[in-house]
């Protein structure tokens, strides 16, 4: 039979991590038992052939749910129903998918921004579904990577989140030397955590002369949890005392809008990295990620074909 496309599988994947943790490579299974598929069907490709077609449904269906608040991540690679998602399953519902998931405030927010790669006023194609006849397979390839950068940016955020502090302050050191910061390596992990400055976390030079330096604040906070204007104001109280005219604040979270207003009128230049713009630097500058696959397109050469 066919494997079903990602939205009919969120109302079974739901079920099963109603029942208790549980694995994507598990719920495959139950689904696949549950199903009837074949070991061929079980084991069919993706085009790319890295990974089970299932599997891949599987995980968006996970993913996108728990964008929506059905299921939370309690350990890497593990997943369970939440109180929300238990609740929703209490309703009988005949099925799960993305019009439903968009009653929630959280997934309309995040849905939003993984489609604004694909233009204001056009619907995005999501993962594995049928393209729509109105857009272009150009349009359809923009959508397809704007989907898959968000959910890179996601996993991205959550490994941080896992991860110990010093690993965070570890990962701000390799991001700014990967952007041109720091002079070296070397000289950008002794300086940064090591300077005991009240709000701030750290110096690096911008240039590798140190003829200017970026004070660095980094908070990791978890998601909902937005830096205000408060702490924005100890970070420039420390660079006023400090005569530095350059900070960089970051964080895994977000910045309240009283936090962004309040650094747009400042004498001096801070910049403010919240977590998705932190995971998108991290992916532009090959931190914390790989290529895994390169997809060449070629066009007709016109000039091989005119006789002029």
């Amino acid at each position: 039979m066919t494997i079903p496309d990602y939205q009919t599988l969120m109302l079974p994947v739901l079920r099963l991590a109603a029942a208790g943790e549980t694995r994507v490579a598990d719920v495959s299974e139950r689904i696949a038992d549950d199903l009837g598929l074949t070991q061929a069907e079980r084991d069919e490709l993706l085009p790319s052939g890295r990974q089970r077609l299932l599997h891949n449904r599987v995980h968006w269906a996970k993913f996108y749910m728990s964008k929506a608040g059905l299921i939370a991540s309690p350990a890497r690679g593990r997943f369970v129903a939440t109180e929300k998602g238990r609740a929703l399953l209490a309703t009988a519902p005949a099925r799960i998918d993305v019009p439903l998931l968009l009653r929630e405030p959280e997934f309309r927010a995040f849905y939003r921004n993984e489609g604004a790669a694909a233009g204001e006023n056009e619907a995005p194609t999501r993962p594995l579904d049928p393209p729509p006849a109105q857009t272009t397979p150009e349009e359809q390839i923009d959508a397809a990577h704007a989907a898959l950068q968000a959910a890179l940016r996601d996993e991205l955020l959550q490994r941080i989140l896992a991860n110990s502090p010093a690993f965070f302050e570890q990962l701000i050191v390799d991001l700014l030397v990967a952007m041109g910061y720091g002079g070296s390596h070397k000289d950008a992990a002794a300086q940064l955590g090591r300077s005991g400055d009240g709000g701030v976390d750290g110096i690096v030079n911008e240039d590798r002369l140190g003829l200017d330096r970026i004070y660095v604040q980094a908070k990791r906070y978890a998601p909902g949890n937005a830096v205000g204007r408060p702490d924005v104001n100890g970070f420039v109280g420390s660079l006023v005392g400090l005569g530095a005219t350059k900070g960089v604040f970051v964080t895994t979270s977000t910045f309240s809008q009283p936090a962004r207003d309040y650094v747009r009128h400042l004498s001096q230049r801070i910049i403010l990295i919240d977590g998705q713009e932190l995971a998108a630097l991290m992916i532009e500058h090959g931190v914390g990620v790989r290529s895994y696959r390169m997809v060449e397109f070629k066009r007709l050469d016109e000039d091989f074909f005119g006789e002029e």
